[in-house]
């Protein structure tokens, strides 16, 4: 009988996609999974508990997705369900029953709705992905061999003369974005060669205002020397409003990095001059980040692609709460004040700027149906998941499913995350997303997503399985033991000792700033790295990472990239109310340490976008393949460096590099000498 289920159900997958996509179609996202009932959050559950016609739709979400096992019903939709084209909905509930009669029939009872045992091999692996879950804990498709020299930072916040504090300004009511501030990027504003960090800031409580210049956002100028200069009244880059994050790109192809500025209050587009100045385009160029019937919206991170290989970086906004500080009650926990939970608040839809190529953007939302998806988002990624030539977008919610806005080539976008696994962590539940990274960590040619969340929830990594298929592998990698114990803000996916094994970074603190009082843990936490053993799983090697690397602090953003040009990624972290931390690399510089080879490669697109972003890369060396791909949107609300990076072990010579450009172009190069900076240019079709 179980055999005659089988197929039947393969016989009915293709009605049950279409079926599902019909529902997912019909019944629009909304920002709160609370139950209206109760109010007390998420609540879990079996398909009987929830009401008739609802259980079509969770029926097909768990057959397509069974790794999932606690279901989180979105009670605000059932009521639009219910009121579902008749037909549509009787044949709904006709195949699910038709299904679920043959599944009771052929095994005593279904199993209770508990989260699944972990044993040394991980949790149970979809059935589809058997044969590729199995390799897990091999080696991977890279053979470099571990190296023996230790990931090693230093803090050189003191010898960089940079003078910044974040203000968030904590005010007694304690206003939800307080918490949230503290964007960064690495980027080379000048064409010098040397990579520039600039810092956004808060604004005074309750104007949201930058009153005074302790409120400015800040642009340090890298000298070459390890010192940096502040620049910001010279750029113009002071900023307005209460800023959050910011997002780097080229957007018309000029040859200079332009920046666009998230915020509470104003979003702001500043255009690079190129002799050393920024102008505020933002009304001109149409991105003041306004949603129809809400106006301005919170918004927290922003990034740039170009979603539809034009050769124009377009701007994806990625919006978090429906919250006014006129309308702000202030929440009370264990009888202290405290940030109130975002499950108290409707989500807002995110902004798809397309790029006119004049100067402009056109609001593309709505059309593109990135606008169908409400949610409370906080961190953003991009990457060709699934190696069909456009590029796709993740969106980490905080307490709602995530998004992976699949691009379908025509202009719109499907979110998928349900059907491809990464809506929920392992456990079946919605966690507190907050920055996410989306790069290859196993060598195979797939972009894997590692992202943070909140204590007692672990950081999930979601192993990209191929035919749109990922896998929550935290537990089996190591990382749930690792990271339940933190909450985590920015994050990044790095070759640090460069041995040919991407690593983990995470920058951590507390939610609240009062959180012993409140929760009896603290509230400053070290930043963490993991290195990856080169067989996806990882050892937290934070405590030898050197002598001040474990000193605990309020770390919110982290950007990426090598502020000195000596082939080893550097991090330069964030912390609230205080100064930032620019962590060095020094891997392999200890006494008989062992310094492996590196490989960056500076793209300058032609056909395709100026900064290359977009482009995907595959190096060959005597030890193996790796791959990688150029993307600036990295982290939380915060944004790296344009260049692609490659660790390369004891490799002297890279024997091969293929490039595949947005526009579709192919390139290769052969036999490059390892340890430098390569520009590369497109080639002509």
């Amino acid at each position: 009988m179980l055999f005659t289920c089988r197929i039947k159900f393969h016989s009915l997958h293709h009605r049950l996609q279409r079926l599902y996509g019909w529902l997912h179609a019909t019944i629009p996202p909304v920002p709160d999974l609370s139950s209206p009932k109760t109010g007390k959050g998420l609540r879990t559950g079996t398909i009987c508990d929830l009401p008739v016609v609802s259980r079509p739709l969770i029926y097909i979400a768990l057959k397509l997705n069974p790794r999932k096992p606690l279901l989180h019903p979105n009670w605000e939709a059932l009521p639009q369900i219910a009121r579902a084209d008749s037909r549509t909905s009787a044949a709904a509930i006709a195949l699910a029953i038709e299904l679920t009669v043959c599944l009771l029939s052929s095994v005593p009872s279904l199993p209770a709705q508990s989260p699944p045992a972990t044993s040394a091999s991980g949790p149970a692996a979809h059935p589809a992905a058997q044969s590729r879950r199995a390799t897990l804990g091999k080696e991977s498709a890279n053979t470099v061999a571990p190296a023996a020299a230790a990931i090693q930072f230093e803090n050189v916040i003191e010898q960089s003369k940079i003078k910044f504090k974040l203000r968030n300004s904590v005010s007694p009511q304690r206003y939800t974005f307080e918490t949230m501030a503290g964007g960064v990027a690495v980027f080379d504003y000048n064409n010098d060669g040397l990579l520039d960090i600039f810092f956004t800031n808060g604004a005074a409580i309750p104007s949201l205002e930058k009153s005074d210049p302790s409120y400015s956002n800040r642009l340090f100028r890298n000298n070459g020397d390890g010192t940096f200069t502040d620049v910001t009244e010279k750029a113009g880059l002071q900023g307005i409003g209460y800023s959050m994050g910011v997002a780097a790109g080229d957007y018309d192809n000029d040859g200079f990095v332009d920046l666009y500025v998230t915020g509470v209050n104003r979003n702001q587009l500043f255009h690079n001059n190129g002799d050393g100045t920024f102008t505020d385009v933002t009304e001109k160029a149409g991105v003041g980040g306004m949603v129809p019937k809400l106006g301005k919206a919170w918004s927290v991170a922003a990034g740039w692609f170009d979603y539809n290989n034009d050769g124009l970086l377009d701007l994806f906004v990625v919006n978090y709460l429906n919250y006014s500080i006129k309308t702000a009650a202030l929440c009370v926990q264990q009888g202290h004040p405290a940030y109130c939970s975002p499950v108290d608040f409707l989500g807002t839809p995110n902004i798809l700027y397309r790029n006119n190529g004049d100067g402009t953007f056109t609001d593309v939302s709505e059309q593109s149906h990135i606008s169908r998806y409400v949610g409370k988002g906080m961190g953003v990624a991009f990457a060709d998941y699934d190696n069909d030539g456009f590029t796709d977008i993740f969106v980490s919610n905080d307490t709602f499913e995530n998004y992976l806005l699949h691009n379908n080539g025509d202009g719109t976008f499907t979110n998928v995350a349900v059907l491809a696994g990464v809506a929920y962590n392992a456990f079946g539940k919605a966690i507190a997303g907050m920055g996410v990274d989306f790069r290859d960590l196993d060598n195979d040619g797939r972009p894997d997503l590692f992202e943070t969340a909140m204590f007692g929830e672990g950081f999930p990594l979601y192993r990209n399985l191929g035919d749109g298929q990922f896998q929550d592998v935290s537990g089996v990698a190591g990382l749930n033991a690792l990271t339940s114990r933190s909450t985590g803000w920015g994050v990044g996916i790095f070759d640090f000792d460069n041995d040919g094994n991407k690593d983990l970074f995470t920058a951590n603190a507390d939610i609240l700033d009062n959180s012993m009082d409140i929760a009896r843990r603290p509230y400053p936490l070290p930043d963490r790295v993991f290195r990856n053993q080169g067989n996806l799983t990882f050892a937290d090697v934070s405590s030898k990472a050197g002598t001040s690397f474990s000193v605990p602090a309020a770390h919110r953003s982290a950007a990426f990239g090598d502020l000195n040009n000596d082939g080893k990624i550097d991090a330069v972290v964030t912390v609230l109310n205080g100064p930032p931390e620019i962590w060095m690399n020094r891997s392999g510089n200890q006494d008989g340490g062992k310094r492996n080879h590196w490989m960056i490669l500076k793209l300058v697109g032609v056909q395709s976008n100026r900064d290359g972003l977009g482009t995907k890369v595959k190096i060959t060396t005597s030890l193996g393949s790796q791959y990688n791909q150029a993307t600036t949107a990295v982290s939380y609300n915060s944004s790296s460096d344009k260049r692609v990076h490659f660790g390369l072990g004891s490799a002297g010579v890279v024997d091969r590099i293929d490039l595949t450009w947005p526009s579709g172009i192919k390139q290769v190069l052969k036999n490059i000498k390892a340890d430098q900076i390569l520009t590369v240019t497109e080639s002509a079709p």
